[in-house]
């Protein structure tokens, strides 16, 4: 049985170190699959769940000159449950002791190579010199003392000869072996200098002593290591940034719990000790400490540190609660379910660590240039040495080249190129909620042509909504509204359903008149129907619905109940409830026998529905279902329900388009349905009518035109996430579309989808940069420090070259660093805001078959209601002289755009005089004439392409 283990790797320095493990492990027997994380110092191996192998990879490892120790959670040696900080943090501590031993070897190097360069080089630049070093006879002292200042530095930074030349005995060259190879060139060079010194003076020969003390190297070996000590200094402290947002995930959860024991007491412990089944208490500000349900009180939970959603959440007894968001009102005890390593929250570090370990296919060249690398470069400088020796320079200049070409090649930063820009990027992704399985699928989304998405959760709210109310007048009389409606019927100020704007009535072209109230588009508030007699009746029609649907479970009931329930409409006695397959409810109500279902049920109960067929046509071919409700036979009324598109779909799916990616929906609805949420939302394409088990198929055609990225939340996506070059889960999924997708999207909002394609792309892009960078860097300056460019004055000496090295490592970390800044941006922002109504997803009122003040709409022919034979009049109730102001805050807005848009939806409704709307604070303030509904004012933003919640 394959197993996963993540092993500490010990002795790695550059690319070179990384692929020579690897290679050395993936040789190992029993062992599938290594990948290693040079940035990291980890390994993850699958292997086949033999003790020995672990073992056998160990020996393996330690053989080619490192160190390879399989992990072990402490916690989950102890049997307790593991902290998702766990690994994490202990790579954090290892990291910064690391960094206090490299600073160590720093000062100490600074401190001995400071004087020894000015004792070398100070009569260069007429430094004043003690006069103990000055002169002939004092030359063998003048050379000592350099080599007594060196030492110090060598034993500071003697892991560079320990595994330097370890590794090159074992036959797996590393950047510590170029190092080593330099330093130890100078060292002994100037050694010998010291004995032709002392040969010199021994027997007279002044001249060869002079000049043996003017070629030491010992300050080229001190420099070699302490600026390359200097370099990776800089490197540590730049990785360490990397690993910002992961540390920072860590620090969401709360370090103690308060936990009520049996006897009722309160106790604070350590989050760590929290187990299963234990009563915590959370007050109002504190933490949510781990995974739970509510059992006792109730709170307003920020949970935006797991979804990103900034509106606070209500939660009461029996709701679930998720670790690391925070109680910002009230008071509630929680039953612990998940601690440790088993919480949401070390789901993500997990999942952001296991990504940030994983290697990307294009790190496979850097793997392959730096397999041969470092045997090319020493081969590079012995050709050097030769070819100097040859043509006459001397030791001295054929050595200084050779030395220049070994601590000028640079490894490291062909190592570092991809997996800090893959930390950086990932981290930056988990911190806007957009989880990234692998480094592969961050990479594979930056080429993606085609996002094919599910319709149903996805694009849609996923749950149907009443969207619109048809009443026949006459069929329910006024009086039965005192039983429909529990305070009685609403004033006329508030016009019924204040909260969506309701029609006015309009005759048909029937011998019926329709009283029709719309929910889901946007109307002016002078359409509103403002008479009570109006309201009356289509309570007492909402009663009889409300009491029917209530017996059923099936989710278009569920629907009509919600709605009803929220305008306070009361049920009624229901005797003889039947439900009737394929068709819907029979029963009876009030004494009244009532049916509702579709248009067959109206045929077989011989209900006359001839004359809504139009009304009915019209509905369907905006993609809504209609119910029927029958009274005694005769027709009462329609109900038209649709699974609403999210309020930024549309906006998602212009932002991808403006991304030059073709969008297409996918969906099992019929194809009247399906294009009726495309013309609302916008997608390139739409492919209707697919079953389950052909979604897979679809993404296998799409394929064949590109790189494809299947959005989906349901099981039935699964196939299709799995089958997708890039599957994408949004969050409120089900467990399996997420495991089987490559990036979660834990807001569950659309806007992620072009982001995390717009990350990917950036991350590739900052990929190659480094890529090229090193890569350039090496093919420039090998050349030159050979002294390809002598005939033109231009040369390296050791200590430049040793500079240069350190500083190309430290301009890739840095590069990658920039990722940091990385926001998602809707780049189509400006385009959306000047097309408001494909930013909310709804269509234009003249398109959506909406009445207008103007005139009839095109459905209704071209006589208005007045010419048509109908002379009623429409009262309008004059506003109350009230002065108001109602603050709201708005998610969603990003431009001055957005605030114009927010301000004009919002000074559409009738009662409000002027609205003020501020970006940086995400709110806005409605100054009122009349008492106009909070839900009103909320429903303008949402209608518009935002969210909204008033808070005063």
């Amino acid at each position: 049985m394959t197993q996963r283990q993540t092993f500490d790797v010990s002795g790695m320095t550059c690319a070179a170190c990384s692929a020579r493990v690897e290679k050395t492990t993936s040789g190992v027997a029993g062992v599938e699959h290594a990948v290693v994380n040079l940035l990291k110092n980890s390994m993850e191996v699958e292997y086949d769940g033999n003790p020995a192998t672990l073992a056998a990879i160990s020996a393996a490892v330690e053989k080619a000159g490192y160190g390879a120790v399989p992990r072990v959670e402490a916690a989950a040696a102890a049997g307790a449950p593991s902290s998702p900080a766990s690994p994490s943090a202990a790579r954090e501590n290892a990291a910064a002791k690391e960094a206090a031993h490299v600073r160590m070897r720093l000062i100490v190097s600074f401190v001995f190579t400071i004087p020894l360069f000015y004792l070398s080089m100070g009569h260069m630049f007429g430094w004043p010199i003690p006069g103990i070093f000055l002169g002939h006879e004092n030359m063998l002292t003048f050379a000592f003392t350099q080599f007594l200042l060196l030492l110090p530095v060598i034993f500071v930074n003697f892991k560079f000869f320990r595994v330097g030349f370890k590794t090159l005995f074992h036959g797996s060259p590393n950047m510590d072996s170029l190092i080593a190879l330099g330093s130890t060139a100078s060292t002994v060079y100037g050694i010998v200098a010291i004995y032709r010194i002392g040969w010199g003076m021994g027997h007279g020969d002044v001249d060869f002593a002079h000049m043996a003390a003017m070629d030491l190297y010992f300050e080229s070996a001190a420099m070699i290591l302490t600026l390359i000590t200097l370099g990776k200094y800089f490197e540590a402290r730049a990785k360490g940034k990397t690993t910002d947002a992961i540390a920072q995930l860590m620090d969401l959860s709360p370090k103690t719990a308060i936990c009520r024991n049996v006897d009722g007491a309160e106790e604070e412990v350590p989050v760590d000790q929290v187990r299963p089944g234990d009563i915590l208490i959370v007050r109002a500000g504190a933490g949510v400490p781990v995974d739970g349900v509510v059992i006792e009180g109730a709170g307003t939970v920020d949970e935006s540190v797991i979804t990103g959603e900034s509106v606070p959440v209500e939660k009461g007894v029996g709701a679930a609660v998720t670790g690391a968001t925070v109680n910002r009102t009230g008071w509630f005890a929680m039953r612990a379910e998940r601690v440790g390593a088993d919480t949401v929250l070390a789901g993500i570090v997990r999942m952001v660590d296991e990504a940030t370990s994983s290697k990307a296919p294009i790190e496979k060249l850097a793997d392959k240039i730096s397999g041969v690398f470092v045997p090319v470069v020493i081969a590079i400088a012995l050709i050097t040495f030769i070819i100097w020796m040859f043509v006459g320079a001397g030791v001295a200049t054929a050595l200084s080249h050779a030395i220049s070409v070994l601590v000028i090649s640079c490894p490291c930063a062909l190592g570092l190129a991809t997996p800090t820009a893959i930390m950086v990027g990932t981290g930056r992704g988990a911190a806007n909620g957009i989880l990234v399985k692998s480094a592969e699928a961050l990479q594979t989304a930056h080429g993606v042509k085609t996002v094919v998405l599910d319709k149903t959760g996805t694009i849609t709210k996923g749950a149907p909504e009443v969207c619109e109310v048809l009443v026949v007048k006459g069929r329910c009389d006024s009086a039965s509204s005192a039983a429909g409606c529990a305070g009685g019927v609403p004033s006329s100020a508030d016009g019924f359903d204040g909260a969506h704007k309701a029609s006015s009535a309009r005759a048909e072209q029937s011998s019926e008149l329709f009283v029709r109230v719309r929910t889901a588009e946007r109307l002016g508030a002078a359409e509103a129907i403002q008479t009570s007699q109006v309201d009356a009746q289509t309570l007492a029609f909402l009663s009889l619905a409300y009491s029917l649907e209530k017996r059923s479970e099936h989710p278009l009931a569920q629907a009509i109940v919600a709605y009803a329930e929220a305008r306070g409409v009361a049920a009624q006695e229901v005797e003889a409830f039947e439900q009737i397959p394929g068709g819907g409810l029979r029963g009876v109500v009030a004494g009244r026998t009532c049916l509702a279902g579709n248009a067959r049920l109206m045929e077989d109960g011989d209900v006359d529905a001839a004359f809504a067929s139009e009304q009915a046509r019209r509905l369907a071919d905006e993609g809504k279902t209609v119910l029927f409700f029958a009274v005694d036979g005769e027709l009462a009324g329609l109900i038209a329900l649709a699974d609403e598109p999210k309020p930024r779909s549309a906006a998602a799916l212009a932002e991808l388009s403006h991304m030059g990616i073709r969008t297409v929906m996918l969906t099992g609805d019929n194809e009247r349905t399906a294009h009726a949420i495309q013309k609302r939302v916008g997608t390139d394409d739409v492919i209707a009518g697919v079953l389950p088990q052909g979604k897979e198929e679809v993404i296998r055609d799409l394929q064949k035109q590109g790189t494809v990225a299947m959005v989906g939340d349901g099981v039935n996506d699964a196939p299709a996430l799995a089958r997708a070059d890039v599957g994408i889960a949004i969050g409120a999924g089900t467990d399996i579309a997420i495991d089987s997708a490559d990036i979660v999207l834990m807001k569950s909002d659309l806007v992620d989808v072009p982001a995390a394609i717009s990350l990917s792309r950036a991350t590739m892009r900052n990929i190659k940069q480094n890529l090229f960078w090193a890569l350039i860097y090496n093919v420039i300056c090998i050349p030159v420090a050979a002294g390809a460019l002598s005939f033109a004055g231009v040369t390296l000496n050791p200590m430049i070259a040793a500079a240069a090295m350190s500083c190309s490592s430290v301009c890739v970390v840095s590069n990658a660093l920039r990722l940091r800044g990385w926001k998602p941006v809707m780049l189509g922002e400006v385009a959306l805001a000047l097309e408001p109504d494909a930013a909310s997803g709804a269509a234009p009122a003249s398109e959506a078959g909406v009445p207008t003040m103007d005139g009839p709409s095109a459905e209704d022919g071209d006589e208005s209601p007045v010419s048509a034979g109908h002379s009623e009049e429409m009262q309008t109730v004059k506003p109350k002289e009230i002065i108001m102001e109602k603050k709201l805050s708005v998610e969603g807005m990003m431009c001055q755009h957005c605030v114009a848009h927010v301000k004009k939806a919002l000074e559409g409704i009738e009662g409000v005089e002027e609205a003020v709307v501020d970006l940086d604070s995400n709110s806005a303030t409605a100054k009122l004439s009349a008492d106009v509904a909070d839900q009103a004012l909320v429903n303008a933003i949402v209608d518009a392409g935002y969210e909204a919640k008033v808070v005063e």
